[in-house]
């Protein structure tokens, strides 16, 4: 727990705001190192919790992770399990179209006046069908009628195939449907822990903030500064400026058709395997309502509720990578829609088994869940850099 990590509240608290000197510079100077101190060791303790919040966001993905590749196997089994019914379906069809016609032919021969000159050898045929066998053995059934015959052999081997190929389907699907049941139910319990243990980080987290706050004020009007609370704002307005200019930077990128990042804030969590778990994806943090772009061109595959995510996007670009967009607020395109590069098409949330407003970012080369590859990389070879931290 976060507790063992940062140690008990009383021990985490800092000590009060060190007085200011009555006109000792000495006594001044040794108030301001006491006050930057104090900043430095509160921005310590938020590292820490940013540690840890960092740790339970990668320990939720990878708990629901198992759901959503069973939840997309059985998508592809549902699908080769209805492919294999219409195939069934059309098979069933044709055989029976192919008995009518086999029995007319039958019929037509069985009742006919010894048109081929060998009633007397064929009268005790037990119906049409061993009529018709009986003829082909004999060599007296005219080519199109032993042609029709074969056909009728071949259709029924197909019914034969195409219903177990249904059936394997059917299992395979119910398989994967019990799998995702299974992993569903085993990540609950990792959820509850992890969400009730960043619960703790967060509000851990939020505290160390308003003490930082608070220190950074002191230390400014130990500093000199006339209106501490003002200054200190300003500082908050800068970094806001910043984030606007790297928004205005986007879309001219975007304009020029060059690949753009797809959101702007601080990355928290890396590609690949940490503290046990593999995570698949960047996690970017920013405020909720931070807007999300897709870095290229392609077309949404899905958009709405996913699971572990809360919601989440799916591109699929022209080159057939799959770029995915998770834990949103809200998304503003739908299924088969074409995107543009550095198109608008979410917003950054805290939905999900998540710790804390991100983007968490995948990119997927293989298809749906496979193979998937580091965002990093994916980024850099289209010229978008996120910065340093991975």
């Amino acid at each position: 727990m976060l507790l063992g990590i940062l140690g008990s509240p009383a021990a985490a608290a800092p000590s009060d705001p060190p007085a200011e000197g009555a006109g000792d510079v000495a006594a001044g100077q040794s108030a301001r190192d006491a006050a930057a101190a104090e900043v430095e060791r509160i921005e310590r303790f938020v590292a820490q919790a940013e540690e840890e919040l960092a740790r339970l966001t990668v320990e939720a993905e990878a708990a629901t992770d198992a759901a959503r590749r069973a939840q997309a196997e059985l998508a592809t089994a549902q699908a080769s399990a209805d492919s294999a019914a219409a195939a069934l379906q059309a098979a069933t069809a044709e055989v029976n179209q192919a008995r009518v016609e086999i029995a007319d032919l039958g019929r037509e021969s069985y009742m006919g006046t010894d048109a081929f000159g060998t009633t007397a050898a064929l009268l005790d045929a037990d119906g049409p069908a061993e009529f018709l066998q009986r003829a082909v053995t004999l060599d007296l059934l005219s080519d199109d009628r032993a042609e029709r015959l074969a056909e009728f052999r071949v259709i029924e081997e197909q019914q034969v195939r195409a219903e177990a190929a249904a059936q394997d389907s059917v299992a395979e699907r119910d398989e994967a449907a019990r799998g995702a049941a299974e992993a569903e139910a085993a990540v609950q319990a990792d959820v509850v822990r992890a969400q009730e243990a960043h619960n703790d980080a967060i509000a851990q987290q939020a505290d160390y903030g308003r003490q930082l706050q608070q220190a950074e004020i002191e230390l400014l009007r130990l500093q000199g500064v006339a209106d501490p609370e003002w200054a200190w704002a300003q500082g908050i307005n800068a970094e806001n400026a910043r984030t606007d200019a790297a928004i205005a930077a986007n879309a001219a990128a975007a304009a020029n058709g060059q690949a753009v990042p797809p959101t702007t804030g601080r990355i928290t969590s890396c590609y690949g395997a940490r503290w046990g778990a593999m995570h698949y994806g960047v996690d970017i943090a920013a405020p909720i309502g931070t807007p999300i772009y897709t870095p290229q061109a392609g077309r949404v595959l899905q958009a709405g509720p996913a699971s572990g995510f809360g919601l989440a996007v799916y591109i699929q670009h022209d080159d057939g990578s799959i770029t995915v967009y998770g834990h949103i607020n809200d998304y503003f395109v739908s299924a088969g829609q074409q995107v543009s590069t550095g198109q608008q098409i979410a917003e950054v949330g805290n939905r999900g088994q998540s710790t804390g407003p991100h983007l968490h970012f995948e990119v997927h080369t293989g298809g749906l869940y496979r193979n998937r590859t580091d965002p990093m990389a994916w980024l850099a070879a289209r010229g978008v850099s996120l910065g340093g931290g991975c």
